[in-house]
Order: C-alpha cells, then sequence, then structure tokens
C-alpha cells in the first residue's frame, strides 16, 4: 500500500501485478522492493539533516555509507558498469556511485537540479547490470524530498519507466 510517509518523500505510485494479480481484480498500488528503499531513502534523509546541502558528492557518498552500515545495510561503491557489445565486456569508463543490497543502484548528486541526463544515467545503468530500481539523490536542496528521482527497470518488458 502506498504510505502517507511516501508520498511526503514525493514517491509516486506503480501498478505493480502479481501472478496472483494478473486478473486485475484486487490489484494493489505499491512500490518495488518498498521497505528497502524506504531505508535508504530513511539514510539520505539522516545525512542531508546532519550535513545539510552545499558540500561535496563524495562527501555525502562517505556519511550515506555510514549510515547505510549502522543500519546493516549491504552496498557497494563506485561499482563499475560494464558494456556488453557483441559477448565482449567492455570497461567504457561507466561508474556508478553505489548499489545497495544488490538491487537497488543509487547515484548522487550535487547539483543545482536534476537534469535529463542524469537521469538517462541512471536509466543506463539500471539496463546494463538489469537491476529493477534505482535513484538520484540531489543533496543540494533544502528539503530532500525535493531532490529525489525514482526510476524503475522492468527487465521483462525492456522499458524504462520513472515511478
Amino acid at each position: 500500500m502506498f504510505t502517507a510517509e511516501a508520498r511526503r518523500r514525493g514517491e509516486k505510485e506503480t501498478l505493480m501485478i502479481g501472478s496472483d494479480q494478473d486478473s486485475g481484480v484486487g490489484a494493489q498500488r505499491k512500490l518495488i522492493y518498498e521497505a528497502l528503499t524506504e531505508q535508504v531513502i530513511g539514510a539520505a534523509m539522516e545525512v542531508h539533516k546532519a550535513l545539510g546541502p552545499g558540500l561535496l558528492e563524495s562527501v555525502y557518498e562517505e556519511c550515506l555509507c555510514h549510515e547505510l552500515h549502522l543500519r546493516g545495510l549491504r552496498f557497494q561503491r563506485q561499482v563499475t558498469v560494464p558494456v556488453i557489445y557483441k559477448g565482449v565486456s567492455l570497461d567504457c569508463g561507466y561508474r556508478l556511485d553505489l548499489i545497495i543490497e544488490d538491487v537497488v543502484i543509487l547515484e548522487l548528486k550535487c547539483v543545482e537540479r536534476v537534469l535529463a541526463i542524469h537521469e538517462a544515467q541512471l536509466l543506463t545503468y539500471l539496463k546494463l547490470l538489469d537491476k529493477p530500481v534505482g535513484f538520484i539523490i540531489n543533496f543540494n536542496v533544502p528539503i530532500l524530498r525535493q531532490g529525489i528521482v525514482r526510476k524503475v527497470f522492468d527487465s521483462a518488458s525492456p522499458r524504462l519507466r520513472g515511478e
């Protein structure tokens, strides 16, 4: 169920239809990996509350990793994203900020505003790594929920969409 907390953070609803809901009867609105993503956003909000806007991205990354560790979440930092071309894995210089619990991709930003190119970058990472959900978190905002963009990738139908 879509929570008031999720609305407060600015997340949008997405209809998720599971095998027991294929008839369309009783379909519920929920977010993919809602519990995990709530923890991730909570950790980012804790960091933003303590530091505020205006620091370097690397500072927020370091503090967020510490907060994720305190919450018992597994993560990888500065992950190389290979491009598979004609069966060969090529290192084209793509590097994402964080993968949490091998599910959620985080791209951290400290910019005036999130641009379409930032969203395209996240969507590319989701597709190349076949991960279901990702966030852009822009720490350079007075209220963090204004700096959060959530995207979902459905590998069954390789369509990228905002959630």
